[in-house]
């Protein structure tokens, strides 16, 4: 059995960091009686300033099917990150971010200084190289991404891993790679969902959620915008953790504006085990994000029956003709909008009588027997 060491910056039982900790977690549970994964990460929260509570530190820390490392910030240099990958067996480094400074970058260039000789390293930018996250903040990143091609980071025996063609794409042109040393393999999601699915009794009006980190390509400012455009009542929820504080005070200000049949709340975040009842509480996951490469609270929220209303930045396509939401093109935001008022014009009955299909459709979906087989070969034909 392969040994997979997966580095990535943060994991359960933190949430503040979003979809990356899920998709890894995801493949360790579909993927794990087929691999030995160990997972390495830091030992606290995204943002947080303590370790996780009951967390030990310098010991391997089974969770589920794989075991996991939590490190100190004094663990995070250059000679405790050679250490460890030179006192850790394994036959694959798994990175999973391409700009992250510590978790990627410093093992890069101990790779590059020959400090680490790992016989085969993935690299899964994780949605980095989607147009719309590539574009914030772009001039410093294309200055990284040029400098790390200099310097030679990234060798001929290393496997790209996109989440999509579309993100296979944008890794190509920025890294001006050859098509055949990026793989495909779209993340997989959460193992037996539907068991977390509760049910939600119909309310009278239309309730929408955004739930997400509440960072500037989830677009919360663009959501908003769309609900300035809504004729009809409806109860709009935010929910997910805040990390750029000038990006809240923009998205506070737009919530300032809307009309007064729009009643808004922030909740704040939520922790994992809390997402699926939280979705199961609304009638559509408003959702306009500038690019993902996956997107795992989508497949989360059409699992429990909640139809989503999603830009085409996302690789969750044709959604109208299976029956579980609609993809739209973020430049017309009056169309988010009509489809917003065309629900809140049904009766709270006819809302959630499409959930069970919802499901149904989201089940056939996500059971994708090729999805598994494309996670399963990145590992196995290195």
């Amino acid at each position: 059995m392969k040994t997979v060491l997966i580095f990535v910056p943060n994991y359960f039982p933190g949430y503040m960091s979003g979809g990356i900790a899920r998709t890894v977690l995801n493949t360790v549970e579909w993927l794990g009686d087929e691999f030995s994964f160990l997972i390495v990460t830091r030992d606290r929260d995204l943002g947080a300033d303590t370790p996780y509570p009951d967390v030990p530190r310098g010991e391997w820390v089974t969770m589920g099917r794989s075991r996991v490392r939590y490190l100190a910030p004094e663990e995070l240099g250059l000679s405790a990150l050679a250490d460890l990958v030179h006192t850790t067996p394994h036959d694959i480094l798994h990175l999973n971010s391409f700009f992250d400074p510590v978790f990627t970058i410093k093992l890069l260039l101990l790779m590059r200084l020959g400090r680490i000789r790992p016989a085969r390293v993935v690299m899964s930018p994780r949605g980095e190289f989607v147009e719309g996250p590539l574009r914030i903040k772009y001039p410093k990143k294309k200055l990284y991404i040029e400098l790390s091609r200099l310097a030679g980071f990234y060798g001929r025996d290393m496997q790209w891993h996109a989440s999509s063609p579309h993100e296979a794409e944008g890794i190509v042109q920025a890294m001006r790679l050859p098509a055949q040393r990026v793989r495909s393999a779209i993340d997989l999601p959460i193992r037996d969902a539907v068991a977390l699915a509760p049910l939600a009794p119909p309310q009278e009006r239309l309730r929408v959620v955004f739930l997400s980190r509440l960072t500037r390509e989830k677009n919360l400012d663009g959501a908003l915008r769309i609900l300035r455009q809504v004729d009809r009542p409806m109860d709009f929820d935010i929910i997910g953790p805040q990390e750029d504080p000038v990006y809240w005070a923009e998205c506070a200000a737009l919530l300032q504006q809307l009309p007064a049949h729009v009643q808004a709340r922030y909740l704040g975040p939520v922790a994992p085990e809390e997402v699926f009842q939280h979705l199961a509480g609304y009638d559509v996951f408003l959702f306009p994000s500038h690019g993902e490469n996956y997107g795992h609270v989508v497949a989360e929220s059409i699992t429990v029956g909640t139809r989503v209303l999603i830009s085409q930045n996302t690789p969750w396509r044709g959604l109208e003709a299976d029956g579980v939401g609609w993809d739209l093109d973020l430049a017309d935001t009056a169309a988010f909008a009509r489809v917003l008022d065309e629900l809140a014009a049904q009766t709270p009955e006819a809302r959630a009588a499409v959930r069970p299909a919802v499901q149904r459709a989201a089940a056939a979906r996500l059971s994708d027997p090729v999805a598994l087989d494309n996670n399963r070969t990145l590992y196995s034909n290195l």
